[in-house]
């Protein structure tokens, strides 16, 4: 399989894996600041409760990276220089190959990602000529993924669907989250590009745990706890960081999503080019396709 599929494969994978736990850490937050009052001034910063409520659905159109096309050989070329070098040195190769990916450009290919209330989603990715679908009625999903010869509609296993349930909320996890079930603690205050930010714990209904640093400034949420992702046979955190907020019909949306992967140099980024309100889209989208 080439890299780029191997990173489609990756990025497919991670949209239905749970949540990863984060170690603890970072500064107290000031007394008088709680996890509500962070909540709501953040909830107000991306466009209040009522801009979010008349959402019904909505639609995004743009480009994500998946990877450089010969990085695999490439690495591999440093690391069989280095073999009889050694492991510190063969250490260093890899380093080398991995920053060198870091500074060329990665290939680009279109996404369309639309979501619609009570929780159903779609995505598709245009890669080699082909498109690879997910879709997500609410309760199960299936997906296609011609990049791998896989042609037919596969459903999802029950760990797949379960991991999937909430996770393409509209307005995402913190809005109106007491209804949801949801319990949200302020651990610290951490920086996140710089600036500082609060480290939220959201523990969800069903016990899953994940984190959301909302900027102690904009009151925006800049980086956002991902889905983990094998690699290399080990399971690694995933942070994905939000960035260019623009406002789209009352709501503010970031326009920038740049994913990484702890212990690897490169990252990936997913930049959002068109943002639809409301579109119309057929309940027909998220169901089950036919054969």
């Amino acid at each position: 399989m080439s890299t780029k599929g191997r990173v489609l494969l990756g990025i497919f994978a991670s949209l239905c894996l749970p949540a990863a736990l984060w170690a603890e850490g970072g500064r107290t937050a000031p007394a008088g600041v709680t996890a509500a009052q962070v909540v709501q001034k953040h909830i107000a910063a991306r466009g209040g409760l009522p801009a979010w409520q008349s959402l019904q659905s909505m639609a995004w159109n743009g480009k994500m990276d998946v990877g450089f096309g010969d990085s695999a050989a490439r690495s591999a070329r440093y690391v069989s220089n280095a073999s009889m070098q050694s492991a510190k040195q063969r250490g260093a190769a890899m380093e080398k190959a991995q920053h060198q990916q870091a500074a060329e450009k990665q290939v680009q290919v279109p996404f369309v990602l639309e979501m619609k209330r009570p929780d159903k989603s779609r995505i598709e990715l245009e890669f080699a000529g082909k498109t690879a679908v997910q879709v997500f009625d609410g309760q199960n999903g299936w997906m296609k993924r011609p990049y791998l010869n896989r042609n037919t509609w596969e459903p999802f296993s029950a760990e797949q669907t379960k991991s999937q349930v909430g996770k393409w909320d509209i307005e995402g996890p913190l809005v109106e989250y007491v209804a949801k079930g949801t319990k949200v603690d302020l651990e610290a205050i951490e920086p996140v590009e710089g600036k500082d930010a609060y480290r939220l714990k959201l523990t969800l209904k069903d016990g899953s745990v994940q984190h959301i640093w909302i900027d102690t400034k904009s009151f925006l949420d800049v980086k956002v706890e991902g889905m983990p992702r094998r690699m290399d046979g080990k399971m690694h955190p995933v942070w994905v960081y939000q960035r260019d907020f623009r406002p789209v019909h009352g709501v503010m949306v970031p326009f920038v999503m740049e994913t990484a992967v702890e212990g690897y140099t490169d990252t990936h980024k997913m930049v959002i080019e068109k943002v639809a309100v409301n579109p119309k889209l057929d309940d027909a989208l998220f169901s089950k396709p036919k054969a």
